[in-house]
């Protein structure tokens, strides 16, 4: 809305069994500006726009997900699919991850909610990201792929919801 561009976003991102696809949202920063970077560092990221921000917050610029889950590329509970670049760097252990299809949420997804300002706070963002939270990432989502039971996938739903929402 405040910005010139398409309104969506599409990446391409690794999913089951190591394949490709493009993940779809609604474009929260402005055109090409994942090519200054591919995490988000801070709150105020000055690549992100206004109504960014606002769909960013209440997680509406994941919405378009909901097409992948149609197409069979995701399900609404699993681990978030990342971009090539991070899972080149995952070693055997970790890869086992993409044994499974990938999600909208997990429970990386609202334990680090706030993964921006850690970043931010972290004198070399990129660093920190594949040396302290993909690793603590893939060890959540190792937590329900070894438990992938109806009761924590509604769980895992509810969990995000309330943290979408400020609630326990």
């Amino acid at each position: 809305m405040d910005d010139k561009g398409p309104v969506f976003f599409n990446q391409k991102r690794v999913g089951q069994h190591g394949v490709d696809f493009y993940l779809h949202k609604f474009r929260t920063m402005k055109t090409n500006s994942e090519h200054l970077g591919q995490l988000t560092v801070g709150g105020r990221d000055p690549r992100i726009t206004k109504s960014g921000y606002l769909l960013r917050k209440f997680k509406i610029d994941e919405l378009p997900q909901l097409f992948n889950v149609i197409k069979g590329e995701m399900s609404i509970v699993g681990p978030r699919p990342e971009v090539r670049k991070y899972t080149d760097q995952y070693s055997d252990e970790q890869r086992k991850v993409l044994d499974v299809k990938p999600g909208i949420t997990d429970y990386a997804s609202f334990t680090y909610v706030d993964e921006s300002e850690i970043l931010a706070q972290a004198e070399d963002p990129e660093k920190a990201y594949v040396e302290e939270i993909m690793p603590a990432k893939i060890e959540l989502n190792f937590v329900f792929i070894r438990n992938p039971t109806f009761y924590n996938y509604l769980k895992v739903i509810f969990l995000t919801i309330g943290k979408i929402l400020g609630t326990r």
